[in-house]
């Protein structure tokens, strides 16, 4: 089949799909269906997970390394700039090459690397001969990286423009100085963006060992989502592990460190002030996730309705983005609660966050407030799975967080056993007020021009994950940057 008629029979199917999407349907037909999560090793050890799903003629592919920035030792940036670099030259070709070759077949390529993992993720179609021209760009990528010296110099510049872009924004300011306080000596402290002494320091060697170590069998998982069979999804699985180098994983982690209470200043031009606050509290596989995940949601993870809002907003003409979030990671990730207030009202903000959460560690949630977060979470649910791209990043994090395959399965039951109680018995075990390090950024109160704060702030984009939910796959996705 060729690659236009390929693309029209799909364009043909995806309206069918809207069709059937639009029509109403029977009470049940209405109930939404759990996917099948299937599981198994290759023959060199890279665990798979793998969901069918034939709705449209679309395969997506994810390979993740636990080759995130924790795995630096000293070179900071360097597991970011690994990945860059890998669609940029391998097996001879350049990246024009390869980004010809996908876009030939209507392919798409991407790389990443946070905190904890390096994703390499393809998504093609299904028919045979595109499939296979696709993969076959995969598979140099993932075996045989170039790395060349001019794409490592154009990645150096690239990373250092967005390091300077860091610097005039406060909230990445903020997200990099808390997780430096909170995980000090600790490989979590690293930020994947690095910093410009690491990545001016980065020479090829590096990125070669880098890769060498940690792109490897012993360190990878497979997640598959799309329109193949068992068979092929074996097969799929084979050539791609087959393309790895073999390798040992990663040690663990160290445990994270308890870190005293301490508030952290970092002068920053304007009028507002950037805060957040918090500790480590949970792990991604910790039975206890799901009940506090409800609690961060009434607290502050329901956007106008939540505790925080309420109190900073409505009641004190505070802020207007007040938060609370998880990120879960291996080892105990933070809860933070967020703010960004006028500078001279800074240390009112940091009162009422103060009060608010004591308060709510010492009453809990009523019943409203459970009932409302039950539902509400129950209700998305469906709509956290509804693509195969977020069906893939739920599998994928269920493999590489060792979570149970009925993870997705048993999401709803779980949901629905949960009482006031144990949700309040949680909150007050994993939160803290008297560990919470605090983070301001912004210009010391006592400089603050009184006629500048009587103009609007200039609207700045938040950080990622400033409001964690904590969904079916068990989180959110990578730590803040």
């Amino acid at each position: 089949m060729s690659l236009y008629r390929s693309l029209r029979h799909l364009l043909s199917v995806a309206l069918a799909v809207l069709l059937v999407v639009a029509l109403p349907a029977s009470a049940d037909e209405g109930e939404f269906a759990i996917p099948e999560i299937e599981h198994w090793e290759t023959e060199v050890g890279v665990p798979v997970y793998f969901v069918r799903s034939a709705a449209l003629p679309i395969i997506d592919v994810a390979v993740t390394f636990d080759a995130g920035s924790a795995r630096e030792c000293d070179q900071a940036g360097l597991a970011r700039v690994t990945a860059n670099l890998l669609d940029q030259g391998a097996a001879g070709l350049d990246a024009g090459e390869i980004a010809r070759r996908l876009e030939d077949q209507g392919a798409r390529l991407s790389v990443n690397a946070g905190r904890e993992q390096a994703v390499v993720s393809l998504r093609s179609l299904a028919e045979e001969e595109a499939l296979e021209a696709a993969l076959a760009v995969l598979d140099d990528v993932l075996a045989a990286p170039d790395f060349p010296e001019d794409a490592l110099a154009r990645e150096r510049q690239r990373r250092l423009v967005a390091l300077r872009g860091e610097r005039q924004s406060a909230s990445a300011m903020a997200w990099r100085t808390l997780f430096e306080t909170l995980y000090p000596g600790h490989p979590y402290a690293r930020a994947p963006s690095g910093t410009e002494e690491g990545i001016r320091a980065i020479a090829r060697a590096d990125v070669q060992a880098f890769h060498a170590d940690h792109y490897t069998t012993g360190n990878a998982q497979i997640a598959l989502v799309g329109d193949l069979t068992r068979e092929q999804a074996e097969a799929l699985a084979e050539r791609l592990s087959r393309a790895l180098p073999v390798g040992d994983p990663a040690p663990p982690l160290p445990a994270v460190p308890r870190v005293p209470a301490r508030t952290v200043e970092v002068a920053f031009p304007g009028t507002q002030t950037r805060i957040l606050m918090g500790h480590p509290a949970i792990a991604r596989g910790d039975e206890d996730l799901l009940a506090l995940s409800v609690a961060d949601h009434i607290l502050g993870g329901s956007g106008l309705v939540s505790r925080i809002f309420q109190a900073m907003r409505e009641e004190r003409g505070l802020s207007y983005s007040s938060h609370s979030g998880l990120a879960p990671m291996r080892k105990a990730g933070p809860v933070v609660l967020g703010s960004q207030v006028r500078a001279d009202r800074t240390g009112e903000a940091l009162e009422v966050l103060d009060e608010e959460l004591r308060a709510y560690l010492a009453d809990g949630p009523d019943d409203e407030e459970m009932d409302r977060a039950l539902r509400y979470l129950a209700g998305s649910f469906p709509l956290e799975l509804e693509s195969n791209r977020q069906l893939l990043s739920a599998i994928a994090d269920i493999g590489f967080y060792g979570l149970p395959l009925d993870q997705l399965e048993s999401y709803l039951l779980r949901l629905e056993a949960l009482d006031r109680e144990r949700v309040h018995r949680v909150l007050r075990e994993r939160i803290d007020p008297d560990r919470m390090v605090t983070v301001l950024v912004g210009p010391p109160e006592e400089e603050v021009d009184d006629e500048a704060l009587e103009e609007p702030p200039p609207g700045e984009p938040g950080a990622p994950y400033e409001r964690d939910h904590v969904g079916p796959g068990g989180g959110a996705g990578e730590a803040a940057p």
